[in-house]
């Protein structure tokens, strides 16, 4: 098994392990895909990656990270979703979206507009920001409200109801973003989820939550067609999240038809010491892929073909997910197939530079 070995999960095939991330652009008008995004993400497919995502794309208006986010809350966001999965499918490439909901985290500036910070005067929503506790993730952020148990149902609807819309554009792998300090993550990590009703507590009720919009999702995508969850293996903090419960619930997603556990980690604390270096997020793919029979994808600082492939030679991961190296060069996997010596066409109008 190498970096560039075929990967089956269910009715579909991967050309080869690599996957591009997803990455917010902050490009879009009332969550609607435009060019920016037919070109970024076709680009990815030209150059030979086997599986492009989408960014986090809300399930709700409100549960978008900043007003420039992409959205899959309404019919009308399928138009040019659906070119953009068909064009990807057209370059050899599997076409994935990422559901998700941005909780506390919502309604921010763009990077390049704030840093970040709360996007009260750039059609933000702030008064519409939930969480599973009334915490706010620092101090430039909203003030999230607690949702409520008759609120719940209606979430997990927004995910069921995405997930029939991602297949109707022709999505053929959909990943539920439960990582980063987003709204999934926050039910899941002690550190933001103080509830004392059947959502809060104990591991069992942190994870009830993802798990009902597993099912739910589960009850409208495919048997035929993968499903993965991401998830930030540590909080990196003291009373966090853990490791160890990563590998629990990477056996309860599994059973509950969850394919793949894309390992991250962080985002929930601001204040984290993450020890940021080359592969650091690795080992919890190894745990995934080494104490759970679940398939693992490896994300975090993967920048060179050599390392890449000493990932899937190794046994530490399934897949390898690169995103800010994809940024520097749409073409990594046809950079990477040549460096490594694997056979891997281009598509046909690029051969005679091939």
């Amino acid at each position: 098994m190498h970096l560039f070995s075929p990967f089956d999960l269910r009715g579909v095939r991967l050309r080869n392990r690599i996957a591009v991330s997803p990455m917010c652009q902050y490009s879009s008008v009332d969550g609607y895909a435009n060019d920016w995004h037919m070109v970024h993400l076709g680009s990815r497919a030209v150059g030979g990656a086997g599986l492009v995502f989408t960014e986090a794309t809300a399930v709700s208006p409100e549960g978008r990270i900043s007003p420039e986010d992409l959205g899959i809350w309404d019919e009308s966001h399928c138009v040019r979703l659906t070119e953009i999965a068909g064009f990807i499918s057209q370059q050899g490439a599997i076409p994935g979206i990422q559901l998700a909901h941005a909780g506390r985290k919502a309604s921010t500036l763009s990077p390049w507009k704030g840093n970040g910070t709360a996007g009260y005067d750039a059609g933000g929503w702030p008064d519409k920001v939930i969480a599973p506790s009334a915490q706010r993730f620092a101090d430039d952020y909203p003030n999230p409200r607690q949702i409520t148990l008759e609120e719940i149902p209606a979430l997990i609807a927004e995910f069921s109801n995405a997930s029939r819309r991602a297949l109707e554009c022709g999505f053929q792998v959909i990943e539920l973003h439960a990582a980063h300090g987003y709204l999934l993550h926050e039910f899941l990590s002690p550190l933001s989820n103080h509830r004392t009703d059947q959502y809060g507590g104990d591991f069992d009720n942190r994870i009830r939550l993802l798990c009902e919009i597993v099912e739910a999702v589960r009850k409208v995508w495919p048997d035929n067609l993968p499903l993965f969850t991401r998830v930030s293996a540590t909080d990196w903090t003291a009373g966090g999240w853990t490791p160890d419960e990563t590998v629990e619930l990477a056996g309860r997603l599994q059973s509950l038809g969850v394919d793949l556990l894309d390992c991250s980690s962080g985002g929930n604390v601001p204040t984290a010491p993450i020890p940021i270096g080359p592969g650091y997020q690795i080992p919890f793919a190894r745990r995934i892929r080494t104490e759970t029979s679940m398939a693992s994808g490896g994300v975090g600082m993967i920048t060179s073909a050599e390392q890449a492939d000493q990932i899937i030679r190794n046994g530490d991961a399934d897949l390898v997910l690169l995103a800010r190296e994809m940024l520097r060069d749409p073409y990594w996997a046809l950079h990477a197939a040549r460096a490594l010596k694997f056979d891997q066409a281009g598509p046909n109008q690029y051969l005679r530079a091939i």
